[in-house]
């Protein structure tokens, strides 16, 4: 009954009620469904609602009420679990908004509380000042929280060292199943002792633990059946092993703690609204890897045993198929800097020590053992920042493994099984022979060190064979690991996915006590359910069924290389990239880092048009108006087309969803305005004093943005008293003897707006010995493709590839001023293109340039030198325009703007500047851009002083940094034109 609730019903008149009771939010309406259901899970239950307290007592009446209406909590925060745990039918409790809070650090006594929203990495921001931070470190740390590390017992690269989250929690707070307050640490013997006559839930905990694990037998069951003790990350179902070894069952042992109990609980025990931890000492200031480059998985297994002796601070490793994933990745090609040729594995052994003598000699020490070994071919020695660029190489594993094309991907299946370090090569090589039987292979890659290594083979699970290898394989391998005393799940969690195998891997009898420690906590089975004990089987409910069929769909973009639409939205893995915030650095997802809502990620987008695209039976899905809510955020601002570790290009597939969305239901007012935003200027442009004086006036003004949709807050951009192709018309001069030539694209928005840039780019060029050649052309087509009305674009597209293929070249490219533009040759042009003008399409878009980039390439080549530019000092702050960061990079920016000398230039670590073209405009996003701009690139603006120059190369970009900061934001060739000695 809780699937889909009328809205007649008395489940749905309680839902009104609970509403009106919270302080925070309640979405019961079909969408947030989809995207709960599907959230980074291949489950797809339906849950009943989603609820985003922003209080305790939200949490406490969220208690209440799923108690008097029998209706089950599925707490959520964000961190590393893969299995399922948050996908159920029932209530969906996320506290990833409001429970966002650093309540107190103690640095004298190195612990911290927080509230289990707070994002490790960010946790770790504001203790660093301390000279403390908190140690587990998943590949997911930039977005993992901690009530999620907590709930999954998370560890990450560094447990060699540091453990697992359960080593470091000393106390959690919050509520047990019958809505009463409790806070769980340690206690001694005596303490446990007076606890357990209370006559509370609490106290009924205390006394059935006591009574289920006192006796010596069961304690010696839990020994012999459990993972071995030398399995460093063993998380299969309830931690009752490192219970019996605490007081009072452990008379010598350390204080009881129920910490340790609840730390990969998987929000079944208790709901948390509060987590102490503790805290270590910063690590040594210097970083050195080792990057063991080897022939085989097996060798680079036996390389792990001797690295681990030498007691480095982490050992990973990278197979083949994660670092051929790599190649194809806009971001990670760049940190691929230290791989040599094509190994079958690269183990990297990190040492962190005081001096880079100290890492020199352990890394030299490390070498000579493997070297007298046989093991390895090459052992590159990596440091400082170059170290980070590996490790985002290897943490890029999880979500680069969806860049397969087709339907057969890496299953996560029994990709977190870990045995001790000894055995890790026999296991594997074990492991590998029962694939082989179903002649299967798997990836392998992450925490050698830990002995576990993530497993993933490919499978197809949308057909029956897949199913069937599905199930076989999970049970195969579950014995094995039986087989070696290891642990099925390491990190990711129990779940839906291995929960069902829990009885095999600790014996029955130990089975039936943790049935009993769940009835002890939540005799009523209200948070969530049928996770650890009383699973269903892992192969029911699964996001894909046997011999499911892929739908086609009809698009503009060209979908082909991946297999059409479906398939680009199923690259999506959920691995949650989207979920980081501003804190984090980079682009995506500029309206998550402002909502801070699941509904605003680019893994929603993709989810909502995979669920969609494959249940809808509608001719036309696209038309679908839960797409229409989910997409309508999205600011196209292109960033994980490069920061998704699978090129989810979303902005593609809004524009796509758009163009069929108006096919079926026309095309509004505002949209037709803004895609024609050219000919209103080539209008205007008769006479630009009269349009001036019009978009100036406040009243006249007015009225245009209320007809148009446009926020009445947000200035209208001004006309040029004539174009840029007016000027070069009537005043450009090439010079005498150019040192070179190029056609500058001359773009709607320059050519009518900002008309002073591109006269000064033309100088600027022009000053530099280069003739710059204007044609007539098509306009870019940009603002078409931001409105979705591709067949428009489509046209405009080929124009201009047939005027400019047969002209430009290597010695003749085109250079474009405006990023957005310019850049459309490269991208959007490629998938709009017909099979007749593709092959013209891509061999032009090799000789497309941004200026910045053009520059750049001139001055590696000496055709532009710093002895040409002032001497003067300045400082010049960066702000990057999102599709040139996505598309491009900003390295050319900052090489041509220290041509000067004496200028010293910073980048702004700005995502998207909130403007993104026309969003910025429209009333309904007025505020949410305001809000964007206001996380980064606002506040760095105005603290500069007068004298600092503000870079921003977009027109979008520095008309937000006028309306935002009321600073005059300046393009490279303008400051470039000063500095130039003319």
């Amino acid at each position: 009954m809780f699937r889909n609730p009328t809205t007649d019903s008395p489940l749905a008149n309680a839902l009104t009620q609970l509403a009106s009771a919270l302080v925070g939010e309640l979405h019961t309406d079909d969408t947030w469904r989809i995207l709960y259901a599907t959230d980074a899970s291949a489950y797809r239950e339906m849950p009943l609602a989603v609820a985003l307290p922003k209080t305790e007592a939200d949490v406490a009446a969220l208690i209440r009420w799923a108690n008097a209406h029998s209706v089950a909590l599925i707490p959520r925060t964000a961190g590393t679990s893969l299995a399922g745990q948050v996908v159920g039918s029932g209530l969906v409790v996320d506290m990833s908004k409001y429970f966002t809070q650093i309540l107190e650090i103690n640095p004298q006594e190195h612990w911290v509380r927080v509230q289990p929203g707070v994002i490790r990495d960010e946790l770790n921001r504001a203790l660093k000042p301390h000279g403390l931070f908190f140690g587990p470190e998943t590949s997911t740390a930039n977005r993992a929280m901690i009530g999620g590390m907590v709930g999954n017992n998370s560890c990450g690269t560094h447990s060699p060292v540091y453990g697992s989250t359960r080593e470091h929690t000393l106390e959690v707070k919050g509520f047990l199943s019958d809505g009463s307050p409790v806070s769980f640490g340690a206690l001694s013997a005596t303490d446990f002792a007076h606890k357990t006559q209370a006559d509370t839930l609490e106290g009924r905990i205390y006394q059935g633990l006591y009574q289920l694990l006192g006796p010596a037998e069961v304690q010696e069951e839990i020994r012999r059946e459990f993972p071995h003790p030398g399995v460093t990350r063993r998380n299969t179902g309830y931690a009752l092993d490192f219970l019996i070894s605490r007081q009072p069952f452990a008379p010598e042992g350390e204080a009881f703690n129920m910490c340790k109990l609840i730390c990969g609980s998987e929000g079944t025990l208790m709901f948390i609204t509060e987590i102490k931890l503790n805290l270590s000492p910063l690590p040594p200031p210097e970083i050195g890897l080792v990057c063991i480059h080897c022939h085989s998985v097996d060798e680079s297994l036996r390389a792990n045993v001797i690295a681990m002796q030498h007691r480095p601070t982490a050992s990973e490793l990278m197979d083949h198929y994660v670092l051929e994933c790599t190649k194809s990745n806009i971001e990670q090609r760049q940190n691929r800097f230290f791989v040599e040729g094509d190994p079958a594995a690269i183990l990297v052994v990190e040492f962190a020590k005081d001096t880079r003598e100290e890492i020199d000699q352990a890394a030299q020490a490390l070498i000579a053992e493997l070297q007298a070994a046989g093991l390895g071919y090459h052992y590159p020695t990596v440091y400082g920042a170059d170290s980070v660029k590996v490790w985002n190489l290897r943490k890029a594993g999880l979500g680069l493994l969806s860049n397969m094309v087709g339907d057969a991907k890496p299953a996560p299946v029994i990709e977190d099984t870990a045995v001790s370090v000894e055995e890790l090569p026999a296991y594997i090589a074990e492991f590998n022979e029962v694939l082989a039987k179903y002649g299967r292979y798997a990836v392998h890659y992450a925490h050698a060190g830990d002995g576990e290594l993530h497993l993933r083979p490919i499978l197809d699970l949308k057909t029956a064979e897949g199913h069937r290898e599905f199930r076989a394989i999970a049970e195969d391998v579950a014995a094995l690991v039986k087989k070696y005393r290891g642990s099925l799940s390491g990190e990711h969690g129990d779940g839906r996915l291995r929960a069902e195998f829990i009885r095999q891997m600790v014996g029955e009898r130990n089975y039936e006590l943790m049935r009993q420690v769940k009835q002890l906590f939540d005799p009523q089975n209200r948070f969530n359910p049928h996770k650890i004990v009383d699973a269903p089987p892992m192969d029911t409910s699964l996001r894909y069924t046997p011999g499911q069929v892929t739908r086609e769909v009809q698009t503009v973009f060209d979908f082909s290389e991946v297999g059409g639409l479906v398939r680009a939205a199923e690259f999506c893995n959920g691995s949650g990239d989207c979920r980081k915030t501003h804190l984090s650095g980079g682009t995506m997802c500029p309206s998550y880092m402002a909502t801070r809502e699941e509904k605003d990620t680019t893994r929603a987008r993709a989810n909502i048009l995979r669920e969609v695209l494959t249940q809808s039976q509608a001719a036309n899905p696209l038309a679908d108006e839960r797409i229409k809510e989910v997409m309508d955020l999205c600011l196209s601002c292109k960033g994980c087309k490069s920061e998704c570790p699978s090129n989810v290009d979303v902005a593609k597939m809004k524009a796509e969803f758009l163009q069929h969305y108006y096919d079926q239901h026309g095309v509004p007012l505002r949209t037709r305005v803004i895609a024609n935003f050219t000919r209103a200027n080539r209008l205007a442009a008769l006479s630009p004093k009269l349009y001036n004086l019009f978009v100036g006036s406040k009243l006249s003004a007015l009225a245009f943005k209320r007809l148009a949709g446009f926020a009445p807050e947000r200035s209208l951009p001004q006309l040029h008293t004539h174009t840029l192709r007016q000027w070069y018309k009537r005043h450009y001069q090439a010079p005498a003897k150019p040192q070179g030539v190029l056609y500058l694209f001359c773009d709607e928005f320059t050519n009518y707006n900002d008309t002073p840039i591109g006269i000064t780019t033309i100088r600027l060029l022009t000053g530099l010995g280069y003739e710059v050649k204007l044609l007539q052309h098509a306009e870019s087509g940009r603002t078409y493709l931001s409105k979705g009305l591709l067949r428009q674009a489509k046209q405009l597209a080929k124009q201009n590839v047939q005027t400019f293929a047969p002209l430009v070249n290597a010695d003749s490219p085109l250079v474009g001023i405006e990023p957005s533009a310019l850049l459309s040759f490269r991208d959007e042009y490629l998938d709009l293109a017909d099979a007749d003008w593709k092959p013209q399409a891509q061999a032009l878009a090799q000789h497309c340039y941004t200026l910045e980039e053009f520059l750049a390439k001139e001055r590696d080549a000496g055709r532009i030198r710093p002895e040409q530019f002032s001497t003067d000092k300045k400082l010049v702050k960066v702000h990057g325009h999102c599709h040139q960061k996505a598309l491009s990079s900003m390295t050319p920016t900052k090489k041509i703007l220290t041509l000067p000398l004496n200028y010293e230039v910073h980048m702004i670590p700005s995502g998207c500047c909130g403007m993104a073209g026309s969003f910025g405009y429209e009333a309904e996003h007025y505020a949410l851009s305001m809000q964007v701009g206001e996380l980064v690139l606002f506040p760095t603006v105005r603290q500069q002083a007068p004298e600092t120059l503000i870079c921003a190369v977009g027109t979008s970009c520095r008309h937000q940094i006028k309306d935002g900061t009321k600073r005059q934001a300046l393009h490279p060739a303008e400051i470039l034109w000063e500095a130039l000695r003319k």
